[in-house]
This record gives structure tokens, sequence and C-alpha cells, in this order.
């Protein structure tokens, strides 16, 4: 690696230490500006001071070098070395591959036992840390942290071990490095609009971030160290279904996700939570995380949503009823209405109705039903069709019935139907025929 003299830790150090320079200067003319009062200008100038270490610490962290990786097999033959690695250790990423990790750091970090408590399913994302010490390239002692989890093959045994590796032995730089790290976690915690929270074993919050807090109305200091008893607007058989259910995710050692409605007041909020277990190295659980998402805007939105499709669907079953039921005029005061497909029972009531409309807006003497495209005829379709001829008759209107094919006639007279009063005719062509001339001899009688 290129060197200008410092190194690339010296760099970054001279580079924090240009910006605490210039920090110093602002707040030196902040001191020599009047801001009223001398205890207000002291007390901006405090509040100034700490935004800006605060921003700086973020900074460091955002400047840090590439972290360094180490992939390494069951064996100690490490597979991966990257940049971050080298400037730790010293080897080049050529150097290292293929040889054992205790010959490059003078260390094993990672025990066979510890690499078996690591044996989980990949989507846990189980990881643990632990300080070792080695040695560099060139011998010098290196205390390291090694943040580390186990990859698994295909079969679900141990393929690598892979670990981001921290010099611990610089302890300026480490604080540096934790505080930017905590400062940017919980600025993305407490930016989320899902409720964050973090219990001990015992039910009290020890974490929560500002949404969660909204929903208790309560300031974030005021909610550490209490129990969902001392918070809670729920009934006390609703907290204690909640705590129940926390334990038990405590005593399965395994995430719950669930969907729940909870009261408060007069309001039902609707929300999806997942609760899991935080476990330390050997797996003992030692605390609670909680994440909950109110999904009542949600629920009152697919609720109109449903209401609206269904009266969709009304929509559309009323006009599929109309285009299989469709009334024609044919001619003044004739009607038709052709048939087509299977008559149940709620079909052969809208038949019903909309001739019997049909006829009673359009002053029909004549009323075409026209069968042809029927596909079967039974009870209840021949049923159908005399009672709705029937009550056309009472209107004054002669009702035909067109398309009677033969194994049609020889159904209706195996059924017994009484087609008294109906004219019958083999086709449509036909019984328009029929209504035409009734309305010319209707005319020349006027």
């Amino acid at each position: 690696m290129a060197d200008d003299g410092l190194g690339e830790t010296g760099r970054l150090r001279a580079e924090i230490a240009a910006l605490q320079a210039r920090i110093q200067e602002l707040e030196g003319a902040l001191a020599e500006r009047s801001y009223g009062p001398v205890a207000e200008g002291a007390a901006r100038r405090d509040a100034a001071s700490a935004d800006a270490h605060a921003a700086l610490a973020t900074l460091a962290w955002l400047h840090t070098p590439e972290p360094a990786l180490i992939h390494w097999r069951p064996d100690g033959t490490v597979t991966r070395w990257n940049d971050g690695a080298e400037r730790v250790f010293g080897w080049s990423e050529g150097e290292a591959v293929g040889r054992t990790l205790w010959d490059l750091v003078a260390a094993d970090p990672v025990s066979p036992d510890a690499v078996r408590a690591l044996m989980l399913d990949w989507a846990e994302n189980r990881f643990a840390s632990v300080t070792s010490e080695g040695r560099t390239k060139d011998g010098q002692a290196r205390s390291c942290r090694w943040t580390h989890g186990v990859l698994r093959d295909d079969r679900g045994a141990a393929r690598e071990i892979a670990a981001i590796v921290e010099d611990a032995s610089d302890a300026p730089w480490s604080e540096h490095t934790l505080l930017g790290r905590l400062q940017l976690l919980l600025q993305l915690v407490d930016h989320s609009r899902n409720s964050i929270f973090v219990k001990d074993t015992d039910g009290r919050y020890i974490f929560t971030n500002r949404a969660h807090a909204e929903v208790y109305q309560r300031h974030i200091v005021d909610i550490i160290g209490k129990r969902e008893h001392e918070l809670s607007p729920l009934a006390p058989e609703a907290i204690d279904e909640v705590v129940a259910r926390e334990r038990d995710v405590l005593a399965g050692r395994k995430a719950m996700q669930y969907d729940e409605v909870l009261r408060f007041g007069d309001t039902s909020i609707h929300f999806s939570t997942v609760k899991f277990p935080i476990l330390d190295g050997r797996g003992e659980p030692i605390g609670l995380g909680g994440i909950v998402t109110n999904n009542t805007s949600l629920r009152h939105a697919e609720a109109d949503r449903a209401v609206l499709q269904e009266k969709i669907i009304v929509a559309q079953q009323a006009a599929l009823r109309e285009l299989s039921t469709p009334l024609i005029p044919i001619a003044d005061r004739v009607v038709a209405m052709t048939l087509v497909g299977t008559i149940d029972t709620a079909r052969a009531a809208q038949i019903m109705e909309t001739l019997l409309a049909g006829i009673s807006h359009h002053g029909a003497h004549t009323a075409i039903l026209d069968v042809t495209g029927v596909r079967e005829v039974d009870t209840h379709v021949a049923d159908a069709l005399t009672r709705t001829a029937h009550a056309g008759q009472l209107l004054g209107t002669r009702v035909v019935l067109t398309g009677v094919r033969p194994e049609v006639a020889q159904t209706l007279v195996t059924l017994g139907v009484d087609l008294s009063g109906i004219t019958t005719l083999g086709t449509l062509q036909s019984g328009i025929a029929y209504a035409l001339r009734h309305t010319e001899r209707s005319r020349q009688g006027r």
C-alpha cells in the first residue's frame, strides 16, 4: 500500500484534528458576537459546541476507512482478505489468501465451540464479538475486536467464518467510531414511523424511539425503566395479554409475528407486530425487542375498498342480468326477449320482472319469448316459462313462445306443462312475422 508517512490512520486523525480546530474557530467567533444576556449567550455557545462535537463524531465514523473483512474456512485457510485487513495487519491480499489465519496474525480468535454456537439458520443473522491478541506482519502486537458469523453451505455445514476486524488498541479512535455508529443508528431508528423498543427480561423499557413514545403521549425519558402496566392506556386484561406474549417470545427464544387489534378508548387500532428475543453470545435471552406498525389507516382503506368492490360486483351483476334477459322492441307494441344459456331460479325471476316491465312500458299487445338458445328444459325452466307467459296474459298481452325444438317439445309434454293460451312457433322469424300480422290487423280494425 502507498504510505504518505503518516499512514492511513494518521491521515484521518489529521483530518479530524483540522475539523476540531475549525470548530474551535467557530466557537471563538460565536463568543465574540452578542446574543443578549451573558447567560443566554453562554448557553447558545454550549449548545453549538455540543452539536458540533456530535456532528464531528458522526463525521469521524463516516470517514473511517473500509473495515477489515476476513473470511476463513474451518481449517483456518483464509479465503478473503481486503484492503482493510491489509491496513490492520500489513499482509496484502495476495500474501494472505490461501494461508492459515494463525500464520498471518498468530491467533485463532473463533474457537470450534464458538462456531458450533453460531451454526443456526442463515436467516437469523446471528453474530458474536470477541477481542483477541494478535501480531502484524512486522511482529507488532495488536489487540483486535473480531465481530464474526458463520456461513453455511447447501448441506448446512460450516463453510466459512466471516469477520469484521477492528483495531481495539486505538482507544480514542475506537471511541469516535463507536460514538459515530451510535449517532447514525439512533437517528435511523428515531425517524422510523414504526414503534421500536427494547425491554429487559423483567419487562422494563430500556430503549424506545420517538414513534413509540408518541403512542403513550410521553417523553422518551419518562418511559425508560417502566413496565407496560405503568404506561399503557389499554384495559388491564389487554395489557396482560401483551405481557404474556412477550414472555412466550422470551421462553421460546424465537421471534413472533402477529396482527392484533387494540382499543384505545373508543378507537380500535390495528397493529402488525414483530417481537423477538435479544440473545447473548451463549444464546441466552437478555432482553426483548419489538417493532410495531400501525396499520389502522391501511385496514380502513382495505375496508372501504371491499365495500366499493361489493358495489361494483352488484352493479356488474345487474348489468349482466340485463344482458342475459334483453328485451327488444321490434315493432309498434311488439317486444321480444331472446333467452340464452341456463335458467336458474334467480334468472327466472329476472325474466318475469323484465318482461312484465317491458310490456307495461311499451303497451305491448304481443310478447315473444325465444328459447332457441336455452341449453336444456327441465321442470324449473318449464315452470318459469309458463308462469311468465301466464303473467303476460293477465296484462292483456299475447305471449308467443318460439324456438321450441322437437326434443324440447317432447320434454314439455312429458312434464305435463300447461301451454294453454300460449302460441308456440318453430323460429324467432316466424314469431316476428306472426306478431306483425296481428299488428297490421289491429291497425285495420281501427
